[in-house]
């Protein structure tokens, strides 16, 4: 080899590194002008199982690409409220229709620190509900795969997955290392009401998941404080065993459907002994509920909205549930018709059917609208009863039926008064 060759070899070896050298030097520079313009830095990995040491800035970024993976919840939340989302550590506990959901949104919105719950395993019936499992999962914990999926979504992002029941003896293990918030998708009665009890002790940001089961009308489904859980049958039991067991009747978020159930357990032509050798656990029910997949993922994401937006600091006030039977409506339409007969009207009849005092008195939500009256509680809205949501009412008139004077109130139903010669109902 001669000494031109040499050389040549020489040359084209410097010019490589030089180079390479170049291009890492860009690339660094560009990662760093990256977050100083999001102000988004790397991760600081953590133990979830024991208390979290919290940065300043904490949105779960590492490069460019998650970076950009999360550019448009910074557009609607804003960085400082991302970084609080980021920073956040939850807990789902029920991994079903609903958790599965929940805890997929609350991932894909940026929560890098996630401890998922359930003792359960994947089943070819819960494909038609699951968020992400597949066939190939089936037979595997919930826990675990929905852990494996995140990790293609979000690597970055610390998941702990626990493979086991809730109980009181675990509540340390399950619950320790200072969670932001809990998310309570059991189905079971008594796990339910223990787990709550037990986040309400430790002053724990909590919301409990109604029934979706049986159910298939999305518009039914409400926010509400536990004390208005009436309408939903597992929702109405925790109530009732919170109340009697903890004495905790109030502070509690549930999601939940107004929708009566559309069908009711899968019947099981067995003998009660045979029945129990299906029995996963004690005290767990045997019969399952027809479930139409589309209601449990719009809980599961009503419930991550909920979370993500408390985490934000961007809270938004749902609608109240009012509850209004149907012998109330026609009370206010009898009373409506003998104040026309008071006043003397010339036909006995008035032109309103119960159909008609039925989209009357329909509640309307106004918040904050009458200075003069008592400000609702804040953070949680309580039922009519204890005076925490407006209600708008309209009387009816053939020549005007969006036009008339509005009563606003907070107190009971079903009160009549005149104003300027017009019937208005008011609460």
């Amino acid at each position: 080899m001669n000494v031109s060759t040499v050389r040549l070899c020489s040359s084209f070896v410097v010019g490589v590194a030089a180079g390479a050298g170049f291009v890492i030097f860009y690339n660094a520079n560009r990662n760093c002008f990256r977050r100083r313009a999001t102000g988004i830095t790397p991760l600081r990995r953590h133990s979830l199982s024991a208390p979290k040491e919290k940065s300043s800035v904490t949105a779960a970024v590492n490069d460019e690409i998650v970076a950009e993976q999360f550019t448009r919840n910074v557009q609607f939340f804003g960085i400082e409220a991302q970084k609080k989302v980021a920073d956040a550590f939850v807990v789902v506990i029920g991994l079903g229709g609903v958790g599965s959901h929940c805890a997929h949104m609350l991932l894909r919105s940026g929560v890098s620190n996630l401890r998922l719950v359930d003792f359960d395993l994947v089943s070819v019936s819960s494909l038609n509900r699951h968020a992400l499992a597949t066939r190939c999962d089936v037979g595997t914990s919930k826990a675990e795969c929905l852990k494996s999926h995140f990790e293609k979504v979000y690597p970055e992002a610390q998941i702990e997955a626990k493979v086991m029941l809730y109980e009181r003896s675990r509540e340390e293990l399950l619950l320790g290392g200072h969670p932001d918030f809990v998310v309570d998708c059991i189905d079971n009665v008594e796990t339910k009401v223990d787990l709550l009890a037990a986040c309400v002790r430790r002053n724990i940001q909590v919301i409990a998941c109604g029934g979706a089961g049986a159910k298939c009308d999305p518009t039914r489904i409400r926010l509400v404080d536990i004390a208005e859980s009436a309408v939903d049958p597992l929702a109405r039991a925790v109530r009732h065993r919170l109340k009697r067991e903890y004495r905790i009747e109030t502070g509690i978020w549930v999601l939940l459907s107004t929708e009566k159930p559309k069908c009711d357990l899968v019947s099981i032509e067995s003998s009660d002994s045979m029945m129990k050798d299906y029995q996963i656990l004690p005290n767990f029910r045997i019969r399952t509920i027809p479930v139409f997949g589309a209601l449990p993922a719009i809980f599961g994401m009503a419930c991550a909205a909920h979370v993500v937006t408390h985490l934000a600091g961007q809270t938004f006030d749902p609608e109240p549930v009012l509850r209004m039977q149907k012998k109330q409506f026609e009370t206010q339409l009898d009373r409506l018709r003998d104040r026309e007969d008071a006043r003397g009207s010339q036909s006995s009849s008035v032109a309103v059917d119960l159909e008609v005092s039925f989209l009357n008195l329909l509640p309307t939500h106004c918040p904050l609208q009458d200075s003069i009256l008592p400000q609702p509680s804040p953070g949680i809205l309580r039922s009519s009863s204890v005076q925490s949501f407006r209600l708008r009412r309209t009387s009816y008139t053939l020549s005007k039926m969006f036009g008339m004077p509005v009563v606003r109130g907070h107190k009971h139903l079903c009160r009549v008064k005149e104003c300027g010669g017009i019937p208005l109902v008011y609460a």
